[in-house]
């Protein structure tokens, strides 16, 4: 990846700016401490990666700005690309990803932040630790590598090499052995439980026949009983028929003889008819006389009626005429009543208010006197205006000097209460030191149990190596043992040959070779039990150890906090020359203070002033009393101003009341007149007069209405009994032929009586030789129900039986498939087992860092030797001897040493300057970059140095340069960041770096 351009605005210290890459290959960034050197190369990452240092993305963006934009465009495998990233505040990044055409920038932005950032990933070949890691060489990181202790180094190279992957992997396999070992022991169990109903089969074929037998001699039976039950049942049926028959003709006899009975009803009851029907045309000429007397009656009513509706709406007419002409007169009364009222009422208030004018000259001379009381509050109230900003003034300097008396006598008791406190704490400091030897004691005892512990550790890591080593050792007599084994068996076969010339043996020369192979095999037997016995000793001495080791652990969980507990009570005791300073300079200002109290040498300029003005009150001689007299002399004379004023206005009221009476005494009269109109010449009184005419022209009476209502309603009884002469003109005919017909009806029903009973009695003559057999086929058919009853539960049992064979079946072929899983599945967790060991610590990631560290070693020496002029030497070592190791049996030991060599020999990288640790540094992390760029799988185009050339003296700045000027050739771009002005003298090209008001600002200097 190659720089080309990049442009920022409001991003960490810079507002807007571009920084044009192209023609530079080595430059240098400068500019005094937070100018904003690092924040050019961190706005790349963010870009490419969006990471950076900042803890959010809401710190990247410039104070008081609302929103950040990186555009940065590189060229990488011979393709310019372009990554724009922006974020608003208060809401997500974005991304945009584009490739440089023939016709400008195109698009390649997937749908998503996430997606896009995978395909820059994709083209660029390279992930963000990778990058951090080797192209860029962050600030104060350069020794990160170094620092540490050798498992640590291995850890980081494991994190760079990205071997978690593997970790994760072993992780799988592991839970995916003990999966297939789960399901491989569920199935074996399942198994066993299948094999045991297996087992089932053989009696269940047995009860099977015994059942199917019985099964046939039941239907048997059932046959025979059936064509019985059959014969019977066909009597019962032809005896059932004739019986139905004899219902049957019976029900006919019995309705013919019923419709007989009602047929004699009828005719009695038509006969009956007849007879009312022939009275009443008897009286035909009666009826017609009193019917037509009936309808003179009712036209004389109708008369009558329409008289009564007439006279109706008259009264009506008449009443509500009336009740207008009585409202209009109350309304007039009212007004009358209401203004001889007003008129009443105005009388007693004329006399009211001549009765108060009459008191006018007494109020006269109490204004007078309300008056020159004024005047004398007038001029004390001026007083007073003079005196109360003096007042004031002192009860401000009154209130501030109780102020200062309340504070001085707070800090007092203040003082009183710290003095008490101090005082408490000197007088535990005897105790304090107790504790803090005490504790001192238990850290030393605990300091000394976690040295042993280390100790145990060692030994334990000892044991366990030990341990792997016995193991293998086993493994590998083992593996001899079998191949002997094998070897032994093929000799023993008839015409075996030699395995060395591949000649036939003869029978001594055979015989010798096994002997020889067998007493092979025997030693390498006994080493291997020999090996045995050594394992399990060695892995008790590892539980002992791990029992120590735990033991201890827990005896050393509360060394932090007896660690912490000590610098806190050292603290306290440090702290206790300062209570003894303090409780004297408390002492010294509580005497003070009390002297001030006592004798009121206190704020004394607030004091002169309250004397001054004091002497100003006295000449001013002002008397709140004499003011106060004077205001309730006013309050005494004030009635009179009230008076005056009543006065004024009883005068505006005699006035209007003169003026009034006048005016509701000829109003009073014209109502009197109105109302007098209205009950003699009025509409509504003429109205009234023409409806008392018009009823009595009407002349309608109500008691000859009455009379001839009741004549109505008693000759009301003619129109029924015409009503029933008519019907019975009109029935009587239909009578005659009804009575008639039910005559004839009765004849020949009688008939068809007398032919049924005769057929009864044939039916009953047949019955007799039909016996009844439903006794017999009762219990015949109770018999055959229980007989089936055992044939149903004898079939379910066949069926039962027959499912159990066929579930039995089913069984057989899921025990073969589950033999066939079980073995899959074993195979499965032997296969992960072994992959959870290459994938583990001590399998392919222990061979990737023994097959990287060579290559980093190698490239270290060469960066080394340009940079120090062949004067140091690294070396990487991955194994020691023990500490415990003696001369006849060496220990290894598994490590990451890195042994550094100059001219007076190999020593401890602490002891080397820090020009040279930074070169030593230098070289290291220059060669993890290279080599972290080929596993990549990209070439390393781009070096950055941030920060790393404080430590070099002139020569070391020198020996760097030229280093870095030496592998200029393999890189395209490099850029180093330094704040020193001396070492920046040394790059042709510069890029400046200062900070601003309106934010940090750039100058390419080339």
């Amino acid at each position: 990846m190659i720089p080309l351009k990049l442009t920022l605005k409001n991003f960490l210290s810079y507002r807007e700016t571009t920084l044009d890459f192209r023609g530079l290959h080595t430059a240098c960034i400068c500019g005094a401490n937070g100018a904003g050197k690092s924040s050019l190369l961190e706005a790349i990452t963010w870009a490419i990666w969006g990471q950076c240092r900042a803890a959010s993305e809401e710190d990247l963006i410039h104070s008081g700005a609302k929103n950040v934009r990186v555009d940065f465009i590189f060229h990488n495998n011979q393709q310019t690309h372009r990554v724009i990233r922006s974020k608003q505040r208060g809401q997500s990044s974005s991304l945009e990803f584009q490739i440089e055409t023939p016709d400008g920038f195109r698009s390649l932005t997937e749908k998503g932040l996430r997606a896009t950032q995978q395909l820059i990933l994709h083209h660029i070949k390279l992930d963000y630790d990778t990058f951090i890691n080797s192209a860029y060489l962050r600030q104060g990181r350069a020794d990160e590598f170094m620092l540490r202790r050798p498992s640590e180094r291995k850890q980081i190279l494991a994190d760079l090499l990205k071997l978690d992957q593997y970790e994760t992997l072993a992780d799988q396999a592991k839970d995916l052995s003990r999966q297939f070992k789960g399901q491989a022991e569920q199935l074996e169990s399942s198994l066993q439980a299948i094999g045991q109903q297996l087992e089932e089969r053989d009696a269940i074929a047995q009860q099977q026949d015994a059942t199917q037998t019985t099964l046939s001699q039941l239907r048997q039976d059932h046959e025979t009983d059936q064509s019985q039950l059959h014969h019977l049942q066909s009597l019962k049926h032809q005896r059932h028929t004739w019986e139905q028959q004899l219902t049957f003709v019976r029900q006919q006899y019995q309705n013919l003889t019923q419709e007989c009975d009602r047929l004699h009803q009828d005719i009695t009851t038509t006969e009956s008819q007849k007879q009312q029907l022939a009275t009443i045309l008897d009286q035909q000429e009666q009826i017609n006389t009193g019917y037509a007397d009936y309808l003179t009656l009712h036209q004389r009513e109708e008369s009558l009626s329409q008289k009564f509706h007439a006279d109706q709406n008259a009264h009506r007419q008449k009443q509500q005429l009336n009740q207008q002409l009585n409202q209009q007169i109350q309304e007039l009364n009212l007004q009358i009543r209401q203004t001889q009222a007003q008129l009443d009422a105005l009388r007693p208030q004329e006399q009211e208010i001549k009765q108060i004018l009459t008191r006018s000259t007494d109020v006269a001379e109490a204004v007078e006197k309300l008056k020159a009381a004024r005047t004398r509050l007038n001029h004390l109230d001026q007083l007073q205006l003079d005196v109360s900003p003096i007042l004031q003034r002192r009860a401000a300097l009154q209130s501030e000097l109780d102020r200062i008396h309340a504070r001085l006598s707070a800090r007092l008791d203040e003082l009183n209460a710290s003095a008490d406190q101090l005082s408490h704490q000197i007088a535990t400091t005897p105790q304090l030191r107790q504790t803090v030897l005490q504790v001192v004691a238990e850290i030393s005892t605990l300091e000394k149990k976690k040295v042993y512990q280390q100790r145990v550790q060692e030994k334990g890591l000892e044991r366990r190596s030990f341990q792997e080593r016995l193991q293998e050792s086993q493994r590998r007599y083992e593996k001899q043992i079998a191949e002997l084994t094998q070897k032994i068996q093929m000799l023993q076969v008839q015409d075996a040959v030699c395995p060395l010339c591949d000649r036939p043996l003869d029978e001594t020369h055979s015989h010798h070779v096994i002997q020889k192979t067998s007493t092979e095999q025997q030693e390498i037997q006994d080493q291997f039990w020999v090996v045995r016995e050594q394992l399990a000793v060695c892995e008790r001495e590892l539980q002992v150890l791990r029992q120590e080791y735990a033991q201890l652990s827990q005896e050393l969980a509360p060394f932090e906090q007896l660690l912490e507990q000590r610098g806190q009570l050292e603290a306290r005791l440090e702290a206790t020359d300062e209570v003894y300073d303090r409780l004297y300079d408390i002492s010294e200002e509580k005497k003070q203070l009390e002297r001030s109290l006592s004798e009121g040498t206190y704020a004394l300029d607030i004091q002169t002033q309250l004397q001054t003005l004091d002497s100003q009150l006295q000449q001013l001689n002002y008397d709140e009393q004499t003011h106060a007299l004077a205001r309730g002399e006013v309050d005494r004379w004030r009635w009179a101003e009230i008076r005056q004023a009543k006065l004024e206005d009883a005068q505006r009221r005699l006035e209007k009341i003169q003026e009034q009476k006048p005016q509701l005494q000829a109003q009073l009269d014209q109502l009197n007149q109105s109302l007098e109109e209205l009950q003699t010449t009025s509409p509504l009184k003429q109205q009234l007069d023409a409806i008392e005419s018009q009823i009595t022209e009407i002349g309608y009476n109500l008691d000859t209405h009455n009379q001839l209502r009741t004549s109505l309603r008693h000759a009301q009884s003619w129109q029924l009994r015409h009503q029933e002469l008519t019907k019975a003109q009109e029935h009587y005919p239909q009578i005659c032929q009804r009575l008639d017909s039910l005559t004839q009806t009765l004849a020949q029903r009688q008939g068809d009586r007398e032919i049924i009973n005769t057929q009864l009695a044939e039916i009953v003559k047949q019955l007799e030789h039909y016996p009844d057999t439903s006794r017999d086929v009762q219990i015949l058919e109770q018999r055959i129900l229980q007989r089936r009853r055992q044939l149903d539960e004898h079939l379910s049992q066949v069926g039962r039986l027959q499912q159990r064979l066929t579930q039995l079946d089913t069984l057989q072929t899921q025990y073969q498939e589950q033999e066939e899983q079980v073995k899959t599945l074993k195979r499965q967790y032997r296969v992960h087992q072994e992959l959870a060991k290459a994938f583990g610590k001590n399998g392919i990631q222990t061979l990737m860092i023994e097959n990287i560290l060579p290559q980093l070693e190698a490239e270290t020496n060469q960066i080394l030797s340009r940079l120090t002029g062949n004067q140091l030497h690294v070396q990487i070592v991955t194994q020691k001897a023990g500490k415990r190791a003696s001369k006849r049996k060496s220990k290894l030991i598994d490590t990451l040493d890195i042994l550094i060599a100059d001219a007076s020999g190999t020593r401890p990288y602490e002891t080397y300057s820090g020009g040279e640790a930074f070169r030593i540094n230098f070289a290291i992390r220059l060669a993890l970059a290279r080599l972290l760029a080929q596993r990549a799988g990209t070439s390393l185009q781009m070096l950055i140095v941030d920060e790393g050339f404080g430590t070099q003296d002139a020569e070391g700045c020198e020996r760097l340069i030229a280093a870095i000027n030496a592998i200029a050739s393999d890189f395209a771009c490099i850029l180093t960041v330094t704040h020193m002005p001396q070492f920046k003298e040394a790059f042709q090209t510069r890029i400046e770096v200062r900070k601003t008001e309106q934010g940090s600002q750039l100058s390419l200097l080339m």
